[in-house]
C-alpha cells in the first residue's frame, strides 16, 4: 500500500525504540588525531554466523579510492557484502571501494557491511589498515557509551505462543497438522520512519500497544521493513539503522509472539532508482515503493533476515510488498519473467532480484520458514502466478495478494477466475485488504469470499492516519477503531471469539 503524504505523517508523533548495539567505539586520545578511524560492529548474530559493519573515517589527505584490510582471529569467513568489494585470503579480509563511493575527503566517512560465518568465540578484529596506513593509532579505549534509551526488556510470557507453520497442500498447518489461518493487521512504520530520519516505528510498539492489537482477536501482525535500515547503509542515521534497527525489529517480533500472534516480516522499501511509469520517487535510496527488489542489496537483506529468524518457524517471510514490473515493461510475459527471474528488466534501470533469487537466498541459510510471494500490479494480479511460481526445495511457498476497492481485481468475478485456481494449489494470504471510503462495505465482501474458502487476510493498517489516505484501522493506539476499522475488528472478534 502507498502511504499518506509526508506532511500527514509528520503530524503523527512517533515513539522510537532504540537498543544498544555491539559497536566498538573509537575515541582519540587527548591531543592526538589518527590518520583514519574504523568503527567495527556486529549488527546481528545467529548460531553459525553474523552480520557486521565497518565505518571508515579519513582524517588525512583526501582519497580518490580506498582499500581497507583487517584480520579475523577465530576462523570467520565473509560470504557476502555490500557498499564495498569484499574478499578474503586466509584470515585477511579486504574491503575495496565501489566505483560510486571511492572518493573519501578529509573528515569524510563511508560505511560498508557484510555477512560472515563465525565460530562461538568470534573475536572482533584488532587492527585496521586503510591504504596501508594503520587506523585508530594514538587512540585510547573508552567504556561503551550509555544508550540513549534504556535497553528493552523481555516481553511478558502469555503462555500462548504462535504455531510453527508449514505448507501442506493448499493449507498452512501447525506442527500437529491443524489448519491455520492468518487473520490480522499490518503495523506500518518500519519501512519509512528510519529512512526519513524520524525514528524506527510510527507510534508505540510497547507491550501495551501490542496487547491492544491482540485484543481485536488478531492472530497475525505483518511488519513492513526497509532494507537500507536493516543493513545499516551509510545514508541511514545510525540511531535508526543497523544494530538499533535490527534489534528493534527482533523486539517487536518477540512482543507479537508473546501475545500469541504470528509475525510476518516483509520487505517494503528497497534501493534502486526508478523514474518510469507509476514511480513513487526519483530517489535511488529506499524512500518509496520500487517496482521490484534490487540485486545489489535485497539478497543480502533476506540472507540476514533469514539467519536471524530461521530457528523460529512461527515467523513468516513476505518477499516483497507490491511488485509492479508490469508498469515498466511492454508485455505481460516480460513482466512475469522479470518477477520470477530478475536480471535486466525492460524499463527498470537497476539490476533486479527476482522472486527465485530471494527464495534461493533464504533457503541457502537453512531457513524453512513459510515464504509469501505477491504477484504483479501491486500484488493484485495473480493470473500467471502458478505458471511462474518460484521453485522452493522445502515446499513452504504461499501466494500473497493485495486488494483495495480501487484495484482492478476487486470483485468476485475476478477472484473466482484468478484467485480460486491459485488457492486450490497453494495457501493464499491477502496480506493487505482495505478501502478508502472510511467505511467497511468493501472489506466485508472481501472477508466473506476469503472466509468461505478458509483463506487468510490482514487489514491495512494499524496506524492513526486518516482512514481515506491510509487507510487506517484505528484512531488511537489503544485500539479505538475508525469507522472503517470497526468492520475488521467486529468480524475478527466474531470469528475468534
Amino acid at each position: 500500500m502507498r502511504h499518506p503524504p509526508r506532511s500527514v505523517l509528520l503530524a503523527v508523533a512517533g515513539t522510537v525504540a532504540l537498543v544498544a548495539g555491539a559497536l566498538l567505539p573509537v575515541v582519540t586520545a587527548q591531543g592526538a588525531v589518527p590518520a583514519c578511524t574504523v568503527e567495527y560492529s556486529v549488527t546481528s548474530q545467529w548460531d553459525a554466523g553474523f552480520q557486521g559493519a565497518v565505518k571508515i573515517t579519513n582524517n588525512a589527505t583526501a582519497l580518490s579510492s580506498w582499500n581497507l584490510t583487517f584480520d579475523f582471529a577465530d576462523g570467520q569467513k565473509v560470504t557476502q557484502g555490500w557498499s564495498a568489494k569484499w574478499s578474503q585470503s586466509g584470515t585477511t579480509v579486504t574491503a575495496a571501494n565501489e566505483s560510486w563511493n571511492g572518493s573519501l575527503g578529509t573528515g569524510a566517512s563511508v560505511s560498508a557491511g557484510f555477512i560472515a560465518s563465525g565460530s562461538k568465540t568470534n573475536a572482533a578484529p584488532t587492527t585496521f589498515n586503510l591504504n596501508g596506513t594503520t587506523c585508530n593509532a594514538d587512540t585510547a579505549p573508552t567504556p561503551t557509551p550509555t544508550p540513549t534509551t534504556p535497553p528493552t526488556t523481555d516481553p511478558p510470557d502469555t503462555g500462548d505462543e504462535p504455531p510453527a507453520l508449514r505448507v501442506s497442500g493448499n493449507k498452512l498447518v501447525d506442527a500437529d497438522g491443524n489448519t491455520r489461518r492468518l487473520l490480522g493487521v499490518n503495523r506500518s512504520g518500519g519501512e519509512f520512519m528510519c529512512v526519513q530520519g524520524r525514528g524506527i516505528w510510527d507510534g508505540p510498539v510497547d507491550d501495551t500497544a501490542v496487547k491492544a492489537i491482540a485484543d481485536w482477536n488478531v492472530d497475525t501482525v505483518r511488519i513492513p521493513l526497509n532494507e537500507e535500515c536493516w543493513l545499516g547503509l551509510s545514508n541511514i542515521n545510525s540511531a535508526y539503522g543497523g544494530t538499533n534497527y535490527v534489534n528493534a525489529v527482533k523486539d517487536l517480533v518477540a512482543r507479537v509472539e508473546a501475545h500469541g500472534m504470528t509475525p510476518i516480516v516483509e520487505l517494503h522499501w528497497n534501493y534502486g532508482q526508478y523514474t518510469g511509469n507509476s514511480a513513487g520517487c526519483s530517489d535511488v535510496h529506499a524512500s518509496c515503493q520500487k517496482p521490484m527488489p534490487d540485486m545489489q542489496y535485497t539478497p543480502s537483506f533476506w540472507t540476514s533476515v533469514a539467519n536471524t529468524f530461521k530457528n523460529d518457524q512461527a515467523v513468516v517471510f513476505d518477499l516483497f510488498n507490491e511488485p509492479y514490473p508490469d508498469r515498466a515493461t511492454s508485455t505481460t510475459t516480460q513482466a512475469w519473467q522479470c518477477w520470477r527471474d530478475g536480471g535486466t528488466c525492460p524499463g527498470i534501470g537497476y539490476e533486479v532480484a527476482g522472486m527465485q533469487d530471494l527464495v534461493d537466498s533464504i533457503r541457502a541459510t537453512g531457513a524453512r520458514n513459510v515464504i509469501l510471494a505477491g504477484g504483479l500490479a501491486y500484488s493484485n494480479d495473480l493470473s500467471q502466478w502458478l505458471t511462474y511460481k518460484p521453485t522452493d526445495p522445502t515446499g513452504n511457498l504461499a501466494a500473497a495478494y493485495h486488494v483495495y476497492n480501487f484495484n482492478t481485481c476487486a470483485n468476485e468475478s475476478c477472484w473466482n477466475s484468478t484467485l480460486a485456481p491459485v488457492a486450490a494449489q497453494v495457501p493464499l494470504v491477502a496480506g493487505e485488504i482495505g478501502e478508502n471510503t472510511c467505511s467497511h462495505g468493501f472489506v466485508d465482501q472481501v472477508m466473506k469470499w476469503f472466509d468461505d474458502r478458509g483463506l487468510s487476510y490482514l487489514g491495512w493498517t494499524w496506524n492513526t492516519w486518516d482512514c481515506s489516505t491510509g487507510p487506517s484501522l484505528i484512531s488511537g493506539y489503544d485500539g479505538t477503531p475508525t469507522a472503517y476499522g470497526v468492520g475488521l475488528r467486529d468480524h475478527l472478534r466474531a470469528l475468534n471469539g
